[in-house]
């Protein structure tokens, strides 16, 4: 039992290889199909033994680390609440399954680009909002105009583009829903997470540790991070599978059967968001780092007062 720290992943986060383990436990899709009675059942056994350090009975090391994967998929790290099952990360590739197929299917009208655009965004804001870093509430206002902002540069990014691509080769048109998507993440995520780029998010000595208070550089850094996470989360989908169909469009293979381009597409992209989210989620920390000396300068002389031997602190940059 004393190596068992449940205030930290079971792999090593200091590796690619141990953060991508991490998030393919995290992220499991499979983790939807818990029932509400299981995951309280789960927030009871992790909080007992972190109490206790005593394993319940029927259980061993693994059962354990399988109970506290379902609780973090469930429950929001900074909070504890129960996440929105729809924000929640293990609905990333089920979700985007759906939605991302449709996006790079209807992509040639402007209803189908308005509807389908309009769709991911709010998906997007949902996961964005649940997902967000700090315990700090934010206004039903803040989240109404966060919210238009980010479909607003989601559906002029896609109209613009699909209009300048109209006399292109046909797989310039087949690529701009992936152009929409990168850029409105880059208005969505710090739209959603305002309230941090205002007011700061948590820092701490070590992680879990004491707070020193909220940092904007923190939430900035995170927040640039997420995009970062999030634009490489959609390159396999929204690429790769746009290119493929567009190869065997080509040759032929959808001529008798024009609709079986459809289950196709969902095929590839199912396959590649179900690996690309958590492999993208291994790219950063979820647990960053930050120098002191990189802190608001108010900061910077609380921490050297009150923790001289803190050269480092923690935060949750968020998913």
């Amino acid at each position: 039992m004393a190596n068992i720290d449940l205030d930290k992943p079971r792999f090593d986060q200091n590796t690619y290889t141990g953060r991508a383990k991490h998030f393919l436990l995290l992220t499991n899709p499979l983790n939807l199909l818990a029932s509400e009675s299981d995951l309280d059942e789960a927030k009871k056994i992790v909080t007992e033994f972190r109490k206790t350090r005593k394993l319940p009975p029927g259980y061993d090391a693994d059962k354990l680390w399988a109970t506290k994967y379902l609780y973090d998929s469930a429950f929001h790290p900074d909070t504890g609440e129960k996440m929105l099952a729809i924000g929640r990360m293990s609905a990333q590739a089920p979700m985007n399954t759906l939605i991302t197929g449709c996006m790079i299917t209807f992509y040639k009208t402007k209803p189908a680009i308005i509807f389908w655009q309009w769709i991911n965004q709010t998906f997007n804001a949902v996961v964005n909002y649940t997902n967000r870093s700090g315990d700090a509430p934010i206004t039903t206002k803040q989240l109404f105009a966060s919210y238009c902002a980010a479909c607003g540069g989601a559906l002029t990014t896609a109209l613009y583009l699909n209009s300048k691509t109209k006399n292109m080769n046909p797989m310039f048109s087949r690529l701009v829903p992936f152009a929409a998507v990168c850029g409105a993440n880059f208005i969505n995520i710090p739209m959603m997470r305002s309230n941090e780029l205002m007011n700061g998010t948590p820092v701490f000595t070590v992680p879990d540790g004491q707070r020193v208070g909220d940092s904007v550089t923190a939430a900035r850094v995170g927040i640039f991070l997420v995009c970062i996470s999030r634009v490489v989360m959609a390159v396999p989908g929204m690429t790769i599978t746009p290119a493929i169909t567009n190869w065997a469009t080509k040759r032929g293979m959808f001529c008798h059967y024009p609709l079986a381009v459809i289950p196709f597409q969902l095929s590839l992209v199912g396959l590649c968001v179900t690996f690309a989210t958590p492999l993208a989620c291994a790219l950063f920390q979820q647990r960053a780092t930050l120098p002191v000396a990189n802190l608001e300068p108010d900061l910077q002389e609380f921490a050297k007062k009150k923790f001289p031997k803190t050269t480092t602190v923690y935060y949750n940059k968020g998913l």
